[in-house]
Protein backbone atom coordinates (compact mmCIF):
# COMPACT_ATOMS: atom_id res chain seq x y z
CA UNK A 1 0.00 0.00 0.00
CA UNK A 2 1.53 3.47 -1.07
CA UNK A 3 2.10 5.72 1.46
CA UNK A 4 -0.26 9.00 2.24
CA UNK A 5 1.27 12.24 1.92
CA UNK A 6 1.13 12.47 5.39
CA UNK A 7 2.96 9.24 6.36
CA UNK A 8 5.80 11.20 4.20
CA UNK A 9 5.72 14.10 5.93
CA UNK A 10 6.44 12.39 9.32
CA UNK A 11 9.28 9.90 8.16
CA UNK A 12 10.73 12.80 6.22
CA UNK A 13 10.62 14.74 9.24
CA UNK A 14 11.83 11.86 11.49
CA UNK A 15 15.03 11.38 9.34
CA UNK A 16 15.91 15.00 9.42
CA UNK A 17 15.47 14.99 13.58
CA UNK A 18 17.90 11.44 13.29
CA UNK A 19 20.28 13.71 10.98
CA UNK A 20 20.44 16.93 12.98
CA UNK A 21 20.54 14.62 16.25
CA UNK A 22 23.79 13.28 14.49
CA UNK A 23 25.28 15.80 13.55
CA UNK A 24 24.86 18.28 16.50
CA UNK A 25 26.04 15.17 18.55
CA UNK A 26 29.08 14.72 15.93
CA UNK A 27 29.97 18.60 16.72
CA UNK A 28 29.79 18.21 20.55
CA UNK A 29 31.65 14.97 20.34
CA UNK A 30 34.50 16.96 18.08
CA UNK A 31 34.76 19.79 20.66
CA UNK A 32 34.72 17.53 23.89
CA UNK A 33 37.61 15.73 22.53
CA UNK A 34 39.48 18.69 21.21
CA UNK A 35 38.98 19.99 24.81
CA UNK A 36 40.43 16.71 26.25
CA UNK A 37 43.27 17.05 23.53
CA UNK A 38 43.93 20.60 25.04
CA UNK A 39 43.48 19.86 28.36
CA UNK A 40 45.57 16.70 28.53
CA UNK A 41 48.25 19.09 26.93
CA UNK A 42 48.07 21.40 28.79
CA UNK A 43 48.42 19.13 32.00
CA UNK A 44 51.06 17.19 30.52
CA UNK A 45 52.99 20.96 30.15
CA UNK A 46 52.69 21.32 33.66
CA UNK A 47 53.89 17.94 34.91
CA UNK A 48 56.67 19.06 32.41
CA UNK A 49 57.22 22.74 34.36
CA UNK A 50 56.52 20.99 37.55
CA UNK A 51 59.12 18.34 36.76
CA UNK A 52 61.85 20.51 35.85
CA UNK A 53 61.20 23.42 38.80
CA UNK A 54 61.23 20.15 40.91
CA UNK A 55 65.09 19.24 39.14
CA UNK A 56 65.96 23.04 39.60
CA UNK A 57 65.32 22.92 43.07
CA UNK A 58 66.90 19.56 43.48
CA UNK A 59 69.97 20.80 41.70
CA UNK A 60 69.85 24.22 44.00
CA UNK A 61 69.81 22.20 47.12
CA UNK A 62 72.17 19.79 46.40
CA UNK A 63 74.89 22.66 45.12
CA UNK A 64 73.87 24.53 49.05
CA UNK A 65 74.80 21.33 50.60
CA UNK A 66 78.02 20.94 48.66
CA UNK A 67 78.21 24.83 49.60
CA UNK A 68 77.60 24.33 52.81
CA UNK A 69 80.12 21.17 53.67
CA UNK A 70 82.89 22.71 51.90
CA UNK A 71 82.28 25.84 54.45
CA UNK A 72 82.21 23.60 56.96
CA UNK A 73 85.35 21.98 56.21
CA UNK A 74 87.04 25.16 55.42
CA UNK A 75 86.05 26.59 58.23
CA UNK A 76 86.55 23.45 61.09
CA UNK A 77 90.35 23.09 59.46
CA UNK A 78 91.23 26.90 60.16
CA UNK A 79 89.48 26.13 63.41
CA UNK A 80 91.77 23.59 64.07
CA UNK A 81 94.82 25.16 63.02
CA UNK A 82 93.70 28.61 65.65
CA UNK A 83 93.70 26.20 67.96
CA UNK A 84 97.45 24.40 68.12
CA UNK A 85 98.43 28.14 67.86
CA UNK A 86 96.52 28.47 70.16
CA UNK A 87 97.88 26.12 72.39
CA UNK A 88 101.46 26.86 71.53
CA UNK A 89 101.04 30.25 72.23
CA UNK A 90 99.88 29.63 76.17
CA UNK A 91 101.83 26.37 76.98
CA UNK A 92 104.95 24.56 76.13
CA UNK A 93 103.97 22.50 73.29
CA UNK A 94 105.42 23.37 69.75
CA UNK A 95 104.48 20.29 68.53
CA UNK A 96 100.97 21.66 66.38
CA UNK A 97 102.94 24.60 64.85
CA UNK A 98 105.57 22.30 63.84
CA UNK A 99 103.58 19.87 61.90
CA UNK A 100 101.99 23.06 60.31
CA UNK A 101 105.30 23.97 59.41
CA UNK A 102 107.64 21.63 58.04
CA UNK A 103 105.82 20.45 55.19
CA UNK A 104 107.07 24.24 54.07
CA UNK A 105 110.34 23.33 54.99
CA UNK A 106 113.21 22.18 52.36
CA UNK A 107 116.45 20.90 52.78
CA UNK A 108 118.82 22.52 50.35
CA UNK A 109 121.95 20.70 48.60
CA UNK A 110 124.34 22.21 46.31
CA UNK A 111 128.01 21.21 45.16
CA UNK A 112 129.42 23.37 47.63
CA UNK A 113 127.39 22.37 50.91
CA UNK A 114 124.18 22.48 52.08
CA UNK A 115 121.36 24.71 53.86
CA UNK A 116 117.92 25.12 54.18
CA UNK A 117 114.97 27.04 52.71
CA UNK A 118 111.40 27.47 52.90
CA UNK A 119 108.68 27.82 50.64
CA UNK A 120 106.69 31.62 50.76
CA UNK A 121 104.60 30.72 47.53
CA UNK A 122 102.33 28.10 46.37
CA UNK A 123 103.65 27.78 42.89
CA UNK A 124 107.42 26.46 44.89
CA UNK A 125 108.96 29.83 45.35
CA UNK A 126 111.83 29.29 48.07
CA UNK A 127 113.77 31.70 50.20
CA UNK A 128 117.13 31.13 51.72
CA UNK A 129 120.38 32.59 52.40
CA UNK A 130 122.60 33.75 49.06
CA UNK A 131 125.46 31.96 51.07
CA UNK A 132 123.87 28.60 50.90
CA UNK A 133 124.42 28.94 47.46
CA UNK A 134 128.06 30.00 46.88
CA UNK A 135 131.62 28.70 47.43
CA UNK A 136 133.69 31.01 49.42
CA UNK A 137 134.76 32.93 46.51
CA UNK A 138 131.35 33.85 45.62
CA UNK A 139 130.85 31.81 42.64
CA UNK A 140 127.00 30.15 42.17
CA UNK A 141 126.63 26.75 42.45
CA UNK A 142 126.41 24.97 39.18
CA UNK A 143 123.95 22.27 41.26
CA UNK A 144 120.78 22.97 43.40
CA UNK A 145 118.30 20.61 44.12
CA UNK A 146 115.42 21.16 47.10
CA UNK A 147 114.53 18.28 49.21
CA UNK A 148 111.10 18.13 50.45
CA UNK A 149 109.87 17.01 53.98
CA UNK A 150 108.06 14.24 51.90
CA UNK A 151 111.91 13.40 50.70
CA UNK A 152 110.96 14.03 46.86
CA UNK A 153 114.42 15.44 45.24
CA UNK A 154 113.49 18.72 43.21
CA UNK A 155 115.56 20.50 40.86
CA UNK A 156 116.01 24.36 42.10
CA UNK A 157 115.65 26.73 39.56
CA UNK A 158 117.87 30.07 40.68
CA UNK A 159 115.54 33.44 40.52
CA UNK A 160 117.67 35.96 41.46
CA UNK A 161 119.23 37.16 45.27
CA UNK A 162 120.07 40.32 47.25
CA UNK A 163 124.31 40.28 48.14
CA UNK A 164 123.51 43.03 51.39
CA UNK A 165 120.91 41.15 53.03
CA UNK A 166 122.39 37.52 52.04
CA UNK A 167 118.69 36.33 50.27
CA UNK A 168 118.19 34.79 47.53
CA UNK A 169 115.11 32.89 45.66
CA UNK A 170 114.39 30.00 44.27
CA UNK A 171 111.85 28.03 42.25
CA UNK A 172 110.80 24.49 42.16
CA UNK A 173 107.92 22.47 40.55
CA UNK A 174 104.80 21.56 42.21
CA UNK A 175 102.24 23.12 44.66
CA UNK A 176 103.36 23.35 47.90
CA UNK A 177 102.18 24.90 51.32
CA UNK A 178 103.21 27.48 52.36
CA UNK A 179 104.87 30.01 55.77
CA UNK A 180 103.46 33.29 56.39
CA UNK A 181 105.59 36.42 57.31
CA UNK A 182 105.20 38.03 60.85
CA UNK A 183 105.74 41.27 61.07
CA UNK A 184 109.31 41.60 62.70
CA UNK A 185 108.57 45.51 64.33
CA UNK A 186 105.85 43.22 66.58
CA UNK A 187 108.73 40.79 67.98
CA UNK A 188 109.26 40.98 71.23
CA UNK A 189 112.72 40.42 73.72
CA UNK A 190 111.60 37.20 75.75
CA UNK A 191 108.92 35.65 73.00
CA UNK A 192 109.59 31.85 72.40
CA UNK A 193 110.50 31.13 69.16
CA UNK A 194 111.76 27.87 66.79
CA UNK A 195 113.78 27.32 64.53
CA UNK A 196 113.86 24.30 62.01
CA UNK A 197 116.96 23.75 59.83
CA UNK A 198 119.22 21.10 58.62
CA UNK A 199 122.05 20.99 61.30
CA UNK A 200 125.33 19.40 60.02
CA UNK A 201 123.22 17.09 57.90
CA UNK A 202 120.59 15.81 60.27
CA UNK A 203 117.47 17.12 58.13
CA UNK A 204 114.24 19.11 59.55
CA UNK A 205 116.04 19.39 62.84
CA UNK A 206 113.81 21.95 65.45
CA UNK A 207 115.41 23.76 68.09
CA UNK A 208 113.59 26.29 70.39
CA UNK A 209 114.94 29.50 72.34
CA UNK A 210 113.61 33.30 72.89
CA UNK A 211 114.67 36.04 71.43
CA UNK A 212 117.60 37.84 73.23
CA UNK A 213 117.56 40.71 71.38
CA UNK A 214 115.95 42.60 68.35
CA UNK A 215 117.29 45.39 65.63
CA UNK A 216 120.64 43.80 66.23
CA UNK A 217 123.53 45.37 63.86
CA UNK A 218 124.84 42.72 61.32
CA UNK A 219 127.86 42.48 59.47
CA UNK A 220 126.65 43.81 56.64
CA UNK A 221 125.88 47.22 59.21
CA UNK A 222 122.27 47.04 59.24
CA UNK A 223 119.90 46.55 62.36
CA UNK A 224 117.88 44.25 61.03
CA UNK A 225 118.49 41.06 62.88
CA UNK A 226 116.80 38.94 65.90
CA UNK A 227 119.51 37.59 68.17
CA UNK A 228 117.98 34.30 69.64
CA UNK A 229 119.58 31.73 72.19
CA UNK A 230 118.01 28.60 70.22
CA UNK A 231 120.67 27.03 69.02
CA UNK A 232 121.85 27.37 64.94
CA UNK A 233 124.32 25.34 63.51
CA UNK A 234 126.10 24.45 59.63
CA UNK A 235 122.89 23.43 57.86
CA UNK A 236 120.49 26.10 59.75
CA UNK A 237 121.24 28.94 57.32
CA UNK A 238 118.01 29.90 55.36
CA UNK A 239 115.59 27.95 57.54
CA UNK A 240 112.86 29.88 58.70
CA UNK A 241 112.79 31.64 62.86
CA UNK A 242 109.10 31.02 63.52
CA UNK A 243 106.96 32.45 66.59
CA UNK A 244 103.56 31.46 69.14
CA UNK A 245 101.50 32.71 65.83
CA UNK A 246 103.30 30.13 63.56
CA UNK A 247 104.34 33.18 61.38
CA UNK A 248 108.12 33.26 60.25
CA UNK A 249 110.09 36.24 61.79
CA UNK A 250 112.99 36.36 60.33
CA UNK A 251 115.79 33.61 58.60
CA UNK A 252 118.35 31.89 60.06
CA UNK A 253 121.70 33.69 59.27
CA UNK A 254 124.46 33.32 61.21
CA UNK A 255 126.01 32.92 64.77
CA UNK A 256 128.85 34.22 66.58
CA UNK A 257 131.67 31.55 67.20
CA UNK A 258 132.92 31.42 70.45
CA UNK A 259 130.01 32.18 72.19
CA UNK A 260 127.04 29.60 73.57
CA UNK A 261 123.44 30.50 71.78
CA UNK A 262 124.34 33.39 70.44
CA UNK A 263 122.34 32.94 66.57
CA UNK A 264 121.16 35.67 64.72
CA UNK A 265 118.33 35.85 61.95
CA UNK A 266 117.15 38.42 59.20
CA UNK A 267 113.94 40.28 60.34
CA UNK A 268 110.93 39.12 58.64
CA UNK A 269 110.45 42.65 57.65
CA UNK A 270 113.69 42.69 55.49
CA UNK A 271 113.23 39.38 54.02
CA UNK A 272 109.66 40.83 52.29
CA UNK A 273 111.50 43.72 50.84
CA UNK A 274 114.39 41.63 49.75
CA UNK A 275 112.09 38.57 48.12
CA UNK A 276 110.00 41.59 46.58
CA UNK A 277 112.70 43.39 45.06
CA UNK A 278 114.08 40.18 43.34
CA UNK A 279 110.87 39.19 42.27
CA UNK A 280 109.87 42.63 40.16
CA UNK A 281 113.08 42.50 38.86
CA UNK A 282 113.56 38.86 37.71
CA UNK A 283 109.86 37.72 37.64
CA UNK A 284 107.73 41.08 36.97
CA UNK A 285 105.63 40.18 39.86
CA UNK A 286 105.39 39.93 43.90
CA UNK A 287 105.68 37.06 46.07
CA UNK A 288 104.86 38.55 49.31
CA UNK A 289 101.80 40.83 49.83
Amino acid sequence: MALQRHHKILIGSFTSIIIIFMITSSVMLYFIFVKQTTDFNNLNKKITELQTETNTKINDISESLLQTNQLISSEVGSLTQQLTLLKASVGEDFSGIIDYSIPAVVTIKTDYGQGTGFIIDEEGYVVTNAHVLADNQGYLATSIIAITSERETKNAQFVGFDSTLDIAVLKIQGTYEKLELGNSNDVQIGEKVITIGNPLGLQFSVTQGIVSAVHRQGGNGLNAYIQIDAALNPGNSGGPLIDTDGKVIGINNFKIGGGENLGFALESNYIKQAVNEIAQKNLNQTLIN
